[in-house]
């Protein structure tokens, strides 16, 4: 029974008494419950029943359904933990929770799965910072301020013993329950087309998708955490010209970020965001790349495993090695650089150092460094290669190139050419046109630090074979159909967040060391099918080092008919 409190004793009720609403908890649960269909669910019913005829009878009936199924099951899941002394600690943090999620997934258009939390969690603090604004501030203030505010107003009735409160609980769970299904069963025909076509609007269900989807992360990360990652390509081996090689060989492989292929000048973008790259005759360009994934979480450890995006299986990719540990235990040297968020497990147990590390003159700000910062000392390296004779190096350079939404916080000032370009965090605060601005110079800088690599390779090509590969991890969306940033589920990610951009480069003795016809990669670059994918780094990678192992697919080597003598 609800009631507000008073005092009917002498003198004036105490301030706390005054305003405070007495509640059991199911009340409680039903009102929060209730609270979370109204205020957090817009996005879930916006596509639920964006096909339906509005006003019709049946769209009427069906989101009705759809609403009691909704209110049911957040019922159900918060009332299994939450009991007298756990009630108001665990609705502070789902408000909390819930206000930021709407936030972001308002504002940006992103779907709460477990890939997405996943990638949440794995963001370092100056990523997480460049999000926060005062929009969101007021956001949560509101949706989640508000809320707490009168939460702390209500005192919890008791008047039940604890086995008739257990059984009062199980009673409404399973009303819970029932009351989900029933609604399902009453539009089930209906609703299961929509899951079966639509799987990841489940993921607009707010509170419950965030809470599935850490639940799933967690779990995900025990499970792995109790077992070591399993070895791969045991039989891993150097090949003949690899065993037979005079001169040091120094491949780089570059792991952009962010940048897709539609706004890659060399890609036939209306402008030039390439123009360093695009004086290099003898780069290799190839058509947009298929990404394994739309996020660094996911396309970081894809991008590395034999079996990619084609077969793929997060728990195995993430159970095991990486291409780099297979490269490793054939003798070549490797040594990952990372500017961002860290390898994601891909090199675990390798050499691996951070860009802020070298403190680079005039590159960092105490919170991020520019791209630059990762071939400071690349002369260095090269000598000290160059000492090495006979020697095979791969030095992974993982870029914080075109990261969001930050975008005029990724270059330095001299490369800011399209103006007026956004200036701000939130990108909401901002015109399209000075999103993409922003963008498009960042891509340019990225251009000006892959030129300037390479230019630093072929000026020691003569002591050290040299050879760079850049291929972006995902792409992102600047606006379009109304979203921002990337993390949309593969299944219906737009092609913004799933092409990227790559390119190969090679020195003269690099390619006759590795018995390559230069003319031949070239010409397979151009060709648009079969499309390229992330799938094929892993196999052109092995190939290009002359590994041999059992787990090297020639099929997915970019250029395995292109060796000397080799059939064309």
């Amino acid at each position: 029974m609800t009631a507000f409190a008073s005092s009917r004793t002498s003198g004036s009720p105490s301030p706390r008494r005054r305003f405070t609403l007495a509640l059991s908890v199911e009340q409680l649960l039903l009102i929060s419950s209730l609270f979370w269909l109204f205020s957090a669910n817009r996005l879930f019913f916006a596509a639920a029943l964006k096909d339906r005829v509005a006003g019709d009878a049946s769209s009427w009936s069906f989101g009705l359904a759809i609403g009691v199924m909704v209110l049911a099951l957040h019922v159900l899941l918060v009332g299994l933990v939450a009991h007298r002394w756990t009630i108001k600690p665990v609705l502070a943090v789902l408000l909390i929770g819930t206000a930021c999620s709407t936030f972001y997934m308002q504002t940006y258009g992103v779907y709460l799965d477990p890939t997405m939390l996943r990638n949440t969690l794995r963001t370092d603090p100056a990523e997480a910072s460049e999000l926060l604004s005062l929009r969101m501030a007021g956001h949560v203030l509101l949706w989640a301020g508000l809320p707490l505010l009168a939460l702390w107003r209500v005192d919890l009735v008791r008047r039940r013993s604890w086995q008739r409160a257990l059984l009062v609980r199980l009673g409404v769970l399973l009303l819970a329950l029932a009351t989900a299904v029933a609604a399902i069963m009453a539009v089930f025909q209906p609703f299961s087309s929509l899951m079966r076509n639509n799987k990841e609007i489940r993921y607009l269900i707010t509170p419950a998708n965030y809470i599935w989807s850490l639940g799933s992360v967690i779990a995900q990360d025990l499970k792995g955490a109790a077992k070591p990652r399993q070895p791969l390509g045991l039989d891993a081996k150097p090949g003949a010209q690899m065993s037979a090689r005079a001169k040091p060989l120094v491949l780089v492989l570059v792991v952009g970020e962010t940048a897709r292929a539609a706004n890659w000048g060399l890609n036939g973008y209306a402008r030039q965001t390439t123009p360093q790259l695009a004086q290099l005759p003898e780069l290799i360009s190839l058509p947009p790349v298929e990404a394994c994934g739309t996020n660094t979480e996911t396309s970081l450890p894809c991008m590395f495993a034999p079996i990619g995006r084609r077969d793929y299986d997060e728990a195995r990719i993430r159970g095991s090695e990486s291409l780099l540990h297979l490269l490793a235990r054939a003798g070549v040297q490797v040594q990952w650089r990372d500017n961002q968020s860290g390898c994601k497990g891909v090199c675990d147990g390798l050499p691996n150092d951070y860009v802020d590390d070298q403190n680079a003159p005039g590159l960092c700000d105490g919170k991020r460094c520019l791209d630059e910062g990762l071939i400071a000392d690349l002369d260095a390296r090269l000598s000290a290669a160059k000492s090495q004779s006979a020697s095979t190096h791969l030095w992974v350079m993982h870029q914080l190139g075109n990261h969001g939404p930050s975008y005029f916080r990724r270059y330095p000032e001299a490369f800011e050419r399209f103006k007026p370009a956004c200036q701000k965090d939130d990108l909401r605060l901002c015109s399209k046109e000075e999103i993409v601005n922003a963008y498009d110079n960042a891509l340019l800088y990225t251009d000006h630090v892959l030129a300037e690599l390479i230019k630093k390779l072929k000026a020691r090509s003569d002591e050290v074979d040299t050879a760079l590969i850049y291929v972006s991890d995902h792409g992102e969306s600047l606006g379009e159909n109304g979203l921002f940033l990337h993390g949309i589920p593969y299944a219906i990610a737009p092609s913004q967040q799933t092409q990227v951009p790559m390119l190969m480069w090679a020195s003269p003795g690099f390619g006759a060391n590795a018995g390559l016809d230069m003319a031949c990669v070239r010409q397979r670059a151009l060709q648009p099918q079969p499309p390229t994918r992330h799938d094929h780094l892993f196999h052109t990678m092995m190939g290009l080092l002359d590994v041999h192992s059992s787990v090297f697919a020639p099929d997915w080597n970019l250029a395995q008919n292109c060796k000397i003598g080799a059939a064309k």
